[in-house]
């Protein structure tokens, strides 16, 4: 996606209709949705590749070069001719965002875009030691397109995991780890959040949660992001306990594209070899840093590393 962000001051409202007339004072175009997570990569590793649908369009090129001026690889997207590359427009006016406007056709991934995607990842899977499904309900991201990463990754001993979309309900099975937030993880489950106060690893409904996704999606390790409270992490080994991380957030601006800073840093720590546990707390210190910042942000390693100094 395409993230387009129009930056303003309000000082009346039209007399056209009851609606605060934004005087534009600037405007910010960002890689959104999946290519914020290849973003987020990219400020840390110059090899990280990404994949998913654009269109034939305008935006499709805005979007090839912000990504490989950051240091991703664009040539693995998936051009459709007729479908509109994805864009979200917001409007803010003194750090308040006033409307958002879409631009989007859904459509579920073909036949044919699959066999092009099967082509592309076995072509690219030698240099690669994860990959990230990161799903945001807009068609791409299908059963099949699951069945055939997982298939791909248990054959090549690769990392998978999984950020998911609450509109899209799909068998993660064989995923490494599977990271929703806590608003998904509920709704995946079955269950009413009663939002607890207290410690996390004392909410009977949270707990009753992570056991329910570890039986449904048959995957080694679920983790939930948790916003203020941090993260719990789940594990289907016997022995394992829940594990709780606090947030390491120190000041909350915007909350857009934390979940993308988090799957992201995540695994790429798991991928450098570090424990889960650590991974997470990596995670976790990242995704406290960019919820700091306003817009679709990212960090720097010198931020990371000042994070755990701190």
């Amino acid at each position: 996606m395409l993230d387009h962000f129009v930056w303003g001051n309000v000082r009346r409202i039209s007399p056209e209709a009851p609606v605060p007339v934004v005087e534009v004072v600037r405007e910010d175009l960002f890689p959104g949705g999946a290519a914020n997570v290849a973003r987020n990569l990219a400020e840390f590793t110059k090899h990280s590749f990404i994949m998913g649908r654009v269109g034939n369009d305008g935006a499709a090129q805005q979007l090839r070069d912000l990504l490989e001026t950051e240091g991703v690889s664009t040539d693995t997207l998936v051009v459709h001719d007729t479908l509109p590359t994805i864009s979200k427009t917001r409007i803010a006016a003194r750090q308040q965002q006033i409307v958002r406007v879409d631009r989007e056709t859904l459509a579920p991934l073909s036949e044919a875009e699959l066999a092009e995607v099967e082509r592309i990842v076995r072509a690219r899977l030698p240099e690669l030691d994860a990959i990230i499904i990161e799903d945001y309900g807009k068609g791409f991201v299908t059963q099949p397109l699951v069945e055939l990463l997982v298939r791909l990754c248990q054959e090549a001993g690769k990392l998978l995991t999984v950020d998911p979309s609450p509109r899209n309900s799909l068998d993660w099975k064989g995923a490494t780890l599977v990271k929703p937030n806590r608003l998904e993880a509920f709704a995946a489950a079955g269950l009413d959040d009663k939002h607890t106060p207290g410690d996390p690893t004392k909410d009977p409904q949270l707990l009753e949660v992570g056991k329910r996704l570890l039986a449904k999606w048959q995957v080694a390790n679920v983790l939930v992001t948790l916003g203020e409270q941090g993260m719990m992490i789940f594990s289907a080994n016997d022995n394992a306990v829940p594990h709780h991380i606090p947030t390491r957030a120190r000041e909350v601006y915007d909350v857009s594209g934390a979940g993308d800073t988090a799957i992201a840093l995540l695994t790429l720590a798991l991928a450098s070899g570090l424990s889960l546990h650590d991974a997470a707390e990596v995670a976790n210190h990242a995704s406290g840093i960019v919820v700091g910042k306003l817009g679709t942000a990212t960090l720097t390693p010198a931020e990371l590393l000042e994070a755990f100094k701190a």
